[in-house]
């Protein structure tokens, strides 16, 4: 009952090459800043002119 079985494994190799696309991240750190900046312009909006009226 001892029977060897020789069993061959492929090895798969992957490789992943991620994009760095300067010019994606760029425009994409625009859009989020911008996003801060309405953020807390609206919040300043909040504390400078509607809070103060209650």
């Amino acid at each position: 009952m001892d029977q060897r079985k020789d069993i061959e494994v492929d090895e798969r190799h992957t490789n992943v090459e991620r994009k760095s696309d300067s010019s994606a991240v760029a425009s994409t750190f625009i859009k989020y800043l911008a996003y801060c900046i309405i953020f807390f312009g609206a919040l300043y909006f909040l504390v400078k002119y509607v809070f103060p009226m209650f």
